[in-house]
């Protein structure tokens, strides 16, 4: 039986081979996409769950309310690991991170062996306790897990830069050097294995926090939170009552007396606004969005956005296979009732009708992997990703045999019921419908095909505008022709000297020495200010706290409303400080120079005010900034270049960096590459989004294609008469054309106010973001409509060109 219904769906595969085309192909491209999709979603959702234990280790997270703003973040105390372990039963290990560059070392750093006569740039470098080896079990390839952490000045290794410093070497208590400094070697502890790709922790080596103080009592101290915790709790732990204990304890047994033995009376109040919470390391990925971590992850909102315009777009294609079979009623109609006469059962044609659809289904999965093969590498790139389709995994092929079974059966349930409730009789004496007519589910489904459209056209085209929004925006600084020079640090005193031979470059404008520069990447100092003569409960205000030179303000463009610029002639300016327009306003300070303000004891002159600038990213309003004129060492050095030659000027900065260290490459970016790479995944979202709205669009445009085709086709003789009669080719087209922009119209009226209300949600992330124009619901309904036309069109005006004879003669 089943051989029959087989040989019965080829030869309708091959009779009508336009239909045939549309029904595949709109199924191949989707299922395509959608197989593309779940590698994303498979590979966002994989992450951090490799670690033995997964399930029990979690991130410590800390939730504060600053100046009425929810923020939350994982920086803890210095003590707060140990004090995990020593009084809470329910953690069985803990430990802490230092990823940030508090420390020098952290972050990237030139590394040199004992053999080597060029310095080396990496990156992936983290401070860390002995614990979170043990905690995470990270597999070793050289040295004992348990103590390759427990000595100062040791790190441990992944095998990758093992391998590329101490090629087919045990390298196991060999030295590596910093930044050209041979009086702080660090020993190799231990070689590890690379964490893997769906690791959120992507740290290459890690250095040991024993013996490592920022300054004298800082390990033991309440007062800063600079360090990264992990816990792994015992089985069966309650944890949102572990929850409530952290917080009773921590809070009230050691910030609070903290706070108040630094003279802050109202370390209760705050403290009261402040939680702890724990995260599950396999959520740290796509869960952290409104965390401010500093790291590059995914986004959950992403994975049910992709996820729904993958279904989305399955969905539009089966509807494509729907109406067709529906419309297309009459050509079986005779079919359906010669079998029931000679005695086939309803069953047996449901049967038929289903065997159809799962070939079409099966013959488009096929289709659809091969598409997918030869899509990837241009899907990787827009996504950011290294993704395969993995044919060697057990999991794969029966995944998609399913996958092509049910899209199959739930393609064809309707039509196979639908085609097989035909009564005979009337099918034999021509009194069935020939499918002509509008149908109300047909036109329904058409209506959701182009609505989901559009609404992908509005997300399209507001996530372009937000995007323009921010790269065009006035940041308050100037980005542009800024060239970062990297790993500076290793010239130590001589930072200076370089400064000055690049500024004897002719098209070099200024040159500044700073870490804190406002692009992703670079430095981040938080603290609490507060005006002379007040306290800190009083008039406490949190602000970034940076250290600049001379010249930064002139380097980065940015303009002073009030008062002066810092100078070197004069040696007071070592204690005086500028502040930004914010920082003014929290701190209540109508005309803010001459003022003194004070952080940790010591007080500084405010010498001068600048106009607000952008130094993070645009999701968020500009905060308060304190700069503070410092001569600290470097590892960036920021050229502003006043020329239409950049080739040229970079070939000379060069050459001025090889006399300083001509050990080490040049490395530079430019400033604002850096800006915008602090948007590259709302960048990928909208590539990856645009990609997906015009398959969607063609996919309903070939249905639209097929089912105009049909109509023209089932109105032919209407036509032949119409043209006899004296219609115009253009009328009659019009006649054709109507039916279906009405729906498109319609679809227009539902998508409207759902992409709005989307879009809108969506922009709530950005605090400085553009307004969403009428004009982009405009040309979203324009779209659609010519979209829709131009469809449409083609049948159409062929039918209008029939000769009437030959629709006619049978008549």
């Amino acid at each position: 039986m089943f051989k029959n219904h087989l040989k019965i769906a080829l030869r309708q595969l091959s009779k009508q081979k336009m239909y045939a085309t549309i029904k595949v192909g709109g199924f191949a491209f989707s299922v395509a996409a959608c197989i593309l999709i779940a590698l994303y979603i498979k590979s966002e959702t994989g992450y951090d769950k490799a670690y033995p234990d997964a399930d029990r280790i979690y991130r410590v997270i800390g939730q504060y309310n600053v100046d009425g703003v929810i923020k939350k973040g994982p920086s803890l105390p210095a003590p707060f690991g140990k004090v995990l372990t020593s009084n809470f039963p329910e953690v069985e290990q803990s430990a802490r991170i230092m990823p940030n560059a508090l420390f020098d070392g952290a972050g990237s750093n030139e590394v040199s062996t004992a053999n080597d006569t060029q310095n080396t740039h990496e990156d992936g470098f983290a401070y860390a306790d002995q614990e979170l080896l043990n905690l995470l079990q990270l597999p070793m390839v050289y040295g004992d897990r348990k103590h390759a952490l427990d000595q100062p000045f040791t790190v441990v290794i992944a095998k990758s830069k093992a391998d590329k410093y101490f090629p087919k070497q045990n390298p196991l208590g060999k030295l590596i050097y910093l930044n050209g400094d041979k009086t702080k070697p660090y020993k190799i502890g231990g070689v590890m294995q690379d964490f893997p790709a769906s690791s959120h922790l992507q740290y290459s080596f890690l250095l040991t926090l024993t013996g490592k103080e920022l300054w004298p009592g800082e390990q033991t101290g309440w007062g800063s939170s600079n360090y990264t915790s992990y816990v792994k709790l015992r089985p069966g732990t309650d944890v949102p009552a572990f929850e409530k204990k952290l917080v009773r304890n921590i809070l009230n047994k050691y910030i609070i007396p903290d706070m108040v033995k630094a003279g802050n009376k109202r370390a209760a109040d705050i403290m009261s606004k402040s939680s702890l919470h724990l995260q599950p390391i396999g959520d740290v990925n796509l869960k952290s969005y409104d965390i401010d971590d500093n790291l590059s992850h995914g986004d959950i909102r992403f994975i049910w956005l992709f996820g729904g315009v993958a279904g989305f777009i399955l969905i539009i294609a089966c509807i494509n296979f729907i109406n067709l079979s529906t419309a297309r009623s009459a050509n079986r109609a005779k079919e359906v009732g010669l079998r029931k006469v000679v005695g086939s059962s309803r069953a047996g044609l449901v049967q038929q009708f289903i065997t159809e659809s799962l070939l079409y289904s099966f013959l488009s999965f096929a289709i659809a992997i091969i598409i997918a093969v030869i899509l990837l590498p241009y899907f990787n790139l827009m996504a950011g990703k290294t993704l395969s389709l993995q044919f060697q995994s057990w999991w794969l092929l029966p995944s998609l045999i399913v996958a092509a079974v049910v899209v199959g059966i739930a393609a064809g349930i309707y039509p196979a019921l639908y085609l097989s409730a035909f009564k005979p009789i009337a099918v034999l004496k021509g009194k069935l419908s020939t499918g002509s007519k509008s149908s109300f589910l047909r036109n329904g489904l058409v209506v959701f095909q182009f609505a989901t459209s559009i609404i992908l056209i509005i997300g399209t085209l507001v996530i372009y505008n937000q995007m323009e929004f921010i790269m065009n925006k006035k940041l308050g600084y100037d980005k542009d022709q800024v060239v970062m020079l990297q790993g500076t640090d290793m010239l130590g005193s001589r930072i200076k000297e370089l400064k000055n031979e690049l500024l004897k470059i002719a098209d070099v404008k200024s040159v500044t020495i700073s870490d804190f520069l406002p692009v992703a990447g670079t430095k981040r100092n938080g603290n609490v200010f507060y005006n002379e003569g007040k306290t800190l409960e009083e008039e406490g205000s949190g602000a970034q706290y940076w250290f600049v030179d001379t010249d930064y303000l002139k380097t980065m463009g940015i303009k002073l409303v009030a008062g002066r610029n810092f100078s070197a002639q004069m040696a007071g300016d070592s204690q005086a400080v500028i502040i930004n327009q914010t920082m003014a306003n929290k701190l209540n300070l109508k005309n803010p120079v001459g003022k003194r303000i004070a952080n940790n004891g010591a007080v500084n002159t405010i010498i001068g005010v600048v106009h607000d600038f952008n130094f993070e990213s645009l999701r968020d309003n500009v905060d308060g900034l304190v700069m503070q004129l410092s001569n600290q060492k470097s590892s960036i050095v920021s050229v502003k270049l006043n020329t239409g030659n950049v080739h040229g000027t970079l070939s000379a900065i060069n050459g001025v960096w090889k006399t300083f260290a001509p050990a080490q490459p040049i490395r530079y970016t430019f400033m604002d590459e850096r800006f915008a790479s602090m948007y590259a995944d709302v960048q990928r979202m909208g590539r990856i989004f645009t990609s997906f709205a015009i398959l969607a669009i063609v996919i309903a445009s070939l249905g639209l294609f097929g089912l105009s085709a049909f109509m023209a086709e089932q109105r032919s003789k209407e036509i032949g008469i119409r043209k006899v009669l004296g219609a115009s080719i253009s009328s009659i087209t019009a006649l054709l054309s109507m039916d279906f922009l009405k729906l498109v119209g319609i679809a227009i009226v539902i998508a409207t106010p759902i992409g709005w209300w989307g879009m809108h949600a969506w922009l709530q992330d950005f605090a400085n973001r553009t307004p969403i124009q009428w004009w982009v619901f405009i040309l979203a309904a324009i779209s659609a409509i010519v979209i829709a036309v131009i469809t449409i069109s083609f049948q159409s005006i062929k039918a209008a060109m029939m000769n009437p004879v030959k629709s006619l003669k049978a008549e």
